[in-house]
Order: C-alpha cells, then structure tokens, then sequence
C-alpha cells in the first residue's frame, strides 16, 4: 500500500444492521510549492507524483515558461506536511518576488492566492488547431481511462486527469483528490517527457470550471474531454481559447460545446448552429 492510501476502520449501517469494517482512504497533505525559499502557495493534495505537481503548477501558473527554467526540485517531508523546493535562475526569482503570495488552499483550489478579478478570469492561452479525431477515439480514450486509475479503485474518491493519442493511448495519467492538482501534475508529467500536448486528448474524470480550461490552454491541449458537464464561464473562456470542449462523456455518448470542427463527422450546419450558442449568457 502507497503513502496515498490509509485504512480507516468505520461502522456500516446496511439492511437494517450496523457492521464493523475497514475501508481505504486516500491521504490528504499540506503541500507548500516553494521558490528560491519563499512560500508561494500552500495546497492541500494527494501526496504522490509531487515533482510533477510542482513542475505542472509552476507552468500552468506562468511562473516559468518551460520546465527546464526550473534549476533544481526536492520533495521535502516535513512533520506537518511536504515542502517541494524548486529554485529558479536569478531573473525569474525577481519576477516571482513581484507576485508573492502566502496562502492556504481547500482541497484542490484552483484560484488560491488570486487577488483580483482580473486575474481570475485572465484571458487564456491561444492553442494551436491541432489534429481531428473521430466520436470512436473519444470513445477509445475514455475507455482507456478507468483501468489505470489505481488510486481511485482503491479509495473511490480521487480525480484523474489524463493524456491519450491514437498511437500510444494514454500516455500519462495522474490521480489526485483535487481535480486542479490531478492536471497540473499531468502538465508536469508531459513537460518531463518533452510530449506536446496537441498531438492528443486531455481526459478529466471531474467536472470543468474556468480553471481547469485555462490550465489545459497553458499546456496547449487542443481537445479536453470530461465526465461531467462545464460551466458557463468554462465554455466562454474555452471558445476564446480555442479549445475543443467535450463533456457529460460517458459510454453512451457525449457532448460538444465549443470549436466541434476537430470532431469528424460534425456537420456545416451543426458547427454553424454550435459556433451561435457558444458565448453563453
């Protein structure tokens, strides 16, 4: 059993009766991300995959531009939580000084620390057009998806964010109990392994907030693809980025919100038709 997993004892009420038992928990850390030993951000998450936690929030933040701007990365314990300590060159730590922010997250926020409107609701990333894929490969990717989440067939509560190509299907998955941390750790995974993140599909197993849209723009992901259904302020800043919003996807179907000409098979008239209702009130 991993250091992510925990067994908790607890009581049943089922059919009438009360039970004793056991079930496994996913854990939950304090996890400070730290550059050039000042604090700039303290989340609450899943205590495995750290190092491409740090490298995914760094990039998905803007702090560095690529993960080689990142000197050097250590995953500290600490008695009260985990401290991963990166160090930037000179001239991005002056930048970062500018920026500072000493905060504490809730499980998986995905704006902690942001201290205006303006940059909550920041003006994505352009992505790149990218390639087309068939209703049949968004089908396959989702399929592919739950076999691999180790984590959450254990404790049934952790999100997943993954990557999946028609040659190699899923490339890079991560689990997490914040769906915000799940992603960065998959941008961290794909910046590591020099994979270019509009070759493919990114999957969620949450559903889409405006966050997770501009997380997914900042690695360039052309097509996201979720379990369950987006916000409205989720399908404005994924129209204005030029992403491909597929979600409520299940093994039935699913459902296109915005740019569905990456989708073969989508008409003119039904682009036409979805290009109208994209900029939701």
């Amino acid at each position: 059993m991993s250091d992510a997993v925990r067994i908790a004892n607890r009581l049943v009420w089922r059919d009438g009766a009360f039970s004793e038992g056991s079930r496994r928990v996913p854990e939950e850390s304090a996890i400070a991300l730290t550059y050039n030993g000042g604090t700039h951000a303290v989340m609450m998450g899943t205590p495995q995959d750290l190092a491409d936690f740090g490298i995914g929030f760094s990039l998905s933040e803007g702090i560095v531009d690529t993960a080689d701007e990142i000197r050097s990365l250590d995953v500290v314990e600490l008695d009260d939580g985990i401290e991963i300590r990166m160090w930037l060159a000179p001239e991005l730590a002056a930048r970062m000084a500018e920026r500072r922010r000493h905060i504490a997250g809730p499980t998986g926020c995905g704006l902690c620390g942001i201290d205006s409107i303006a940059e909550a609701v920041r003006a994505p990333s352009l992505v790149s057009e990218g390639r087309r894929f068939a209703p049949r490969d968004i089908m396959a990717a989702l399929a592919a998806v739950e076999p691999l989440q180790q984590l959450n067939r254990e404790t049934r509560a952790v999100h997943a964010a993954a990557f999946w190509t028609p040659a190699r299907s899923i490339v890079a998955l991560r689990e997490d109990v914040g769906r915000h941390n799940a992603l960065d750790k998959l941008a961290g995974a794909l910046a590591q392994s020099h994979t270019a993140a509009h070759e493919g599909i990114v999957l969620l197993t949450s559903r889409v907030s405006v966050e997770m849209v501009q997380k997914a723009a900042a690695m360039g992901a052309p097509v996201v693809v979720a379990v369950s259904a987006p916000t409205a302020l989720a399908i404005r800043m994924a129209q204005a980025a030029g992403i491909t919003l597929v979600a409520v996807a299940r093994s039935d179907g699913f459902e296109i919100f915005t740019h569905p000409e990456r989708i073969i098979g989508a008409d003119e008239s039904a682009r036409s038709s979805q290009a109208d209702t994209m900029h939701v009130a």
